[in-house]
Parts: structure tokens; C-alpha cells; sequence
């Protein structure tokens, strides 16, 4: 199992995040669907190969095609989204608010998925990304159609372990080159 080996490439000095990754996907109550394909979208937007080469195939057996489509479509317009949102809102003029985007964003409308699913790994990615006012918006559309914030956390703490999983074997990686 591709999870069993990203957690055995995990250092000793963070056992944590080992103990965290196992935890939050192999004990999670999210759907299946919704649970793999925050997965994947987050092993993406950490944008570290070996978590990405780790995960994503058992992604991919756990999803339809066109959820593994739609999450890997939530990563890439979540990664475009996330800069120009979270940079609107760090400019202290407040005038960019008022400009058009004219960016294209068809996906989100359209996604091929359930909304829901759709809009929950668009937070995740978001929370990876940094972007408030994203987490924001995603956090109240799935609100609305009654998501729990349990399962809203959820999403967060899957995003948050595989960052930091990424994070620490990158850095690995770099260390080990210099050595």
C-alpha cells in the first residue's frame, strides 16, 4: 500500500505527522469518494512529487474517472484562483474588488461531480493555498447545502497533514543532496 510507504519515508522527528497521515485517511468517516479526491487534489496543490507518486494511485482506484478528473480539475483552477483571490485582498486598494476577474472558471459550474464533493476539495486546496477569501466562499456554499463543520474540518486536516507531509520529504530530499 502506496500510504504505508509515504508514511515510512516520514523521519523519526516527525512521527506526527506519520501518526496524523495514518490517522486522518485511514480513519476517516468521509465518503470515499469525497475522502480520496481531497486527497488527491491536496497531494497536487503540495506540489511535492513523492507525495503525489504515493498517493495518487490509490486515488485513482478509489474514484471514478470523472472524480479523479474533478479533483485534479479543483487542484488546477484552485491554484490559479487562489493567487488572483488572495491577491485582490492583500492589495490595500480596495478598488481591485470592483474590477472583473475575466478569468475563466467554467469547472466550478460544471465540475462532473456532485457540487458538494466538488466544492469541498476546492477548500482543502485552498487551505493549502493560503487563500481566505476562498476558504470563505467554499466554506459557505457547502454551509448552505448543509455540510457539518466536522466534515469541513475534516477536509482541513487531510489538506494540513499531507502539506506538511510534503513539506518535511522535500526538505529531506534537499538535505540529503548536500550531504
Amino acid at each position: 500500500m502506496a500510504l504505508d510507504e509515504l508514511k515510512a519515508a516520514v523521519p523519526d522527528f516527525a512521527k506526527d505527522l506519520k501518526l496524523n497521515l495514518g490517522s486522518v485517511i485511514g480513519n476517516s468517516e468521509l465518503p470515499q469518494q469525497q475522502l480520496w479526491g481531497t486527497v488527491l487534489a491536496c497531494a497536487i496543490a503540495s506540489r511535492s512529487p513523492k507525495v503525489l507518486r504515493e498517493l495518487e494511485p490509490e486515488a485513482k482506484a478509489n474514484l471514478s474517472a470523472e472524480a479523479y478528473t474533478a479533483a485534479k480539475s479543483a487542484a488546477a483552477i484552485m491554484a490559479m484562483n487562489n493567487v488572483f483571490y488572495r491577491t485582490r485582498h492583500l492589495l490595500s486598494d480596495p478598488e481591485y474588488g470592483n474590477l472583473r476577474a475575466g478569468l475563466r472558471m467554467n469547472v466550478i459550474g460544471k465540475p462532473g461531480v456532485e457540487k458538494v464533493d466538488f466544492e469541498l476539495w476546492s477548500l482543502a486546496v485552498s487551505a493549502i493555498n493560503g487563500c481566505g477569501q476562498c476558504l470563505d466562499s467554499h466554506e459557505q456554499v457547502l454551509r448552505k447545502a448543509g455540510v457539518d463543520r466536522e466534515t469541513i474540518q475534516e477536509a482541513v486536516k487531510i489538506a494540513s497533514v499531507i502539506q506538511a507531509v510534503g513539506v518535511t520529504l522535500e526538505a529531506e530530499a534537499v538535505l540529503a543532496e548536500s550531504e
